[in-house]
């Protein structure tokens, strides 16, 4: 199972579908050099061709020099995943300027596996957002959890993507009337496979079944729409609700992020 999961999730959803919403995607040998709106990059790549610890250093310098040269590039992510064979790409992407954040578990389940029926604490509703009040509330909830001061921007972001692309849900869950827990999901296009992203739940509501819940509605929301496999990059908040959910860890992923220096 563990391998055919990674397997899946190498041949179709790396490259492509990490950059669908890119305002641009330029592609420099194996990496995809990706632009998006708020000046951000991201990098990503299927494998580094076999690159030693040379040429992996060049890529990296290669990437820098590429954003660098982007004056409204000011934050710029690569996206590293354990298993991949990338001789010396730590000390090169820290040499260049990236600093490694938390590692996370990339996690996949079957969604016919993951619509389960999970009881909730009384008055407890969970259901799909269907106003921008609803997103934005949401939004200020996942930036109290996550200690985010711009939960308004990417919220209105957010906004603007469910407007554009309605297979894409956000589910909350609310109690009397407040949103206490959150998770969106995205199916990608031209694939078995729909993310979970940004699941949070309020510190005092945690521990009562209402994420699994979360996971278990957004699972019967995917198989709806054809999908056969959930995919999520988990903290070690959310790993172990999902295992319990079914899903299966198959390697990590460590997010490094270069910010352009200060004038």
């Amino acid at each position: 199972m563990h391998s055919a999961y990674l397997e899946a999730y190498d041949r179709q959803l790396r490259t492509g579908p990490e950059v669908s919403d890119a305002e641009s995607v330029v592609e420099h040998g194996p990496l995809s050099l990706a632009t998006y709106a708020g000046g951000r990059g991201f990098v990503t790549y299927v494998d580094l061709g076999g690159a030693d610890a040379d040429g992996v250093r060049a890529l990296v310098e290669a990437a820098v020099d590429y954003f660098s040269g982007r004056p409204e590039i000011v934050e710029v992510e690569w996206k590293t995943r354990s298993h991949d064979r990338a001789p010396g790409l730590h000390d090169a992407l820290v040499g260049a300027g990236f600093a490694p954040e938390s590692p996370e578990s990339i996690m996949i389940g079957e969604a016919a596996l993951l619509a389960q029926d999970i009881e909730v604490p009384d008055g407890v509703r969970i259901r799909r957002a269907r106003t921008d009040a609803q997103v934005l509330a949401a939004g200020e909830m996942q930036g109290r959890v996550f200690d985010d001061p711009h939960w308004r921007s990417r919220a209105e972001t957010l906004i603007a993507r469910l407007r554009r692309d309605d297979t894409r849900e956000l589910w909350i869950a609310e109690a009397d009337g407040t949103i206490i827990s959150a998770g969106r999901l995205e199916p990608v296009a031209g694939t078995e496979f729909a993310g979970l992203w940004g699941g949070s739940t309020l510190p005092e509501w945690r521990g009562r079944g209402i994420y699994r819940a979360l996971t278990a509605e957004r699972a019967r929301a995917a198989l709806g729409r054809g999908v056969r496999y959930l995919q999520s990059d988990s903290t070690e908040y959310s790993r172990p609700i999902l295992e319990r959910s079914g899903f299966v860890k198959v390697s990590t992923t460590t997010p490094y992020v270069w910010a352009r220096p200060a004038d």
